[in-house]
C-alpha cells in the first residue's frame, strides 16, 4: 500500500469511534483531512464539530458539519487527531502543520483522544522528527537560544504564522527520553506558547495501519 492508502484506511477506522456522539474534536493534517471527508456520511448524526485550525473549520464546512466554538461545547467525548511521531507509550510529537496549540487545547477538554497515523509515524524514542514550538514573535531569538543550552537546534520555520499569529521554531536533534520533564521545562521558558509534546496529556487510544492491518493499543 501507499502511504495515503495507509492513511485513508486508518482514518476509515477512526469512524467507529464517532458513531452515535453528536459533538467531537477534529485535529489537523494530511490522515485527518481523509477523515473529514468520510465524516460526510455521518453529517445526519453529528450536530458539530470543533476545529483545530482554520483549515480544518473550512473541510468540515465544505462536508456539511458544522463548526463549533469549544467555550460554547465545553467537554467533548471525543477528539480525533494524527501526529508526527508516537512512542509505545502513546506519548507524541504534533505540530508539523502548525496547529499544535488548538490541538493541545483541544485534547485537554476530550474525555478520549484517538490519535490516527500510518506506521512510519512510530518511533521507540521521540525527538527525530523536529520538536515544534509556538512563541510569541518577539521572544523567538530568545527562546531559540535557550532551545541551544538545552541541545537543541532550533529552525525559525520562516513564512509561516500560526492561526494565533504566532511564529514556529523547529527544534531538531533532541533524543527526548523524558517527555513530560521536557515538556514541563519548555512550558515554563518565557514567550512559549505551547510546545509539540504531547506527553502530559498523552493518546488514549492509538490506530495505527501498517500493511492490511489497524493496530490499536
Amino acid at each position: 500500500m501507499t502511504q495515503d492508502e495507509l492513511k485513508q484506511k486508518v482514518a476509515a477506522a477512526a469512524l467507529d469511534y464517532v458513531k452515535d456522539i453528536p459533538l467531537i474534536g477534529v485535529g489537523t493534517g494530511s490522515t485527518v483531512n481523509y477523515f473529514i471527508k468520510m465524516l460526510a456520511d455521518y453529517k445526519s448524526t453529528i450536530e458539530g464539530a470543533v476545529s483545530s485550525s482554520v483549515g480544518t473549520s473550512e473541510r468540515l464546512k465544505k462536508v456539511g458539519i458544522p463548526v463549533l466554538d469549544l467555550n460554547e461545547v465545553g467537554t467533548l467525548d471525543i477528539y480525533i487527531d494524527g501526529a508526527d511521531e508516537i512512542n509505545p507509550r502513546k506519548q507524541l510529537i504534533k505540530g508539523g502543520g502548525g496547529a499544535l496549540t488548538r490541538e493541545k487545547i483541544i485534547a485537554a477538554a476530550s474525555k478520549k483522544f484517538v490519535c490516527i497515523a500510518d506506521g512510519s509515524k512510530c518511533v521507540d524514542v521521540l525527538g527525530k522528527f523536529p520538536l515544534p514550538i509556538e512563541v510569541i514573535p518577539m521572544a523567538r531569538s530568545y527562546v531559540a537560544r535557550e532551545m541551544v543550552k538545552m541541545g537543541g537546534q532550533p529552525v525559525w520555520r520562516e513564512n509561516f504564522v500560526t492561526d494565533n499569529h504566532n511564529h514556529i521554531l523547529d527544534v531538531h536533534n533532541l533524543d527526548i527520553l523524558d517527555p513530560i520533564e521536557l515538556e514541563k521545562t519548555i512550558n515554563d521558558i518565557t514567550g512559549v506558547v505551547c510546545v509539540g509534546l504531547f506527553a502530559m496529556r498523552p493518546a488514549d487510544v492509538i490506530l495505527v495501519s501498517q500493511g492490511d492491518e489497524i493496530k490499536s493499543w
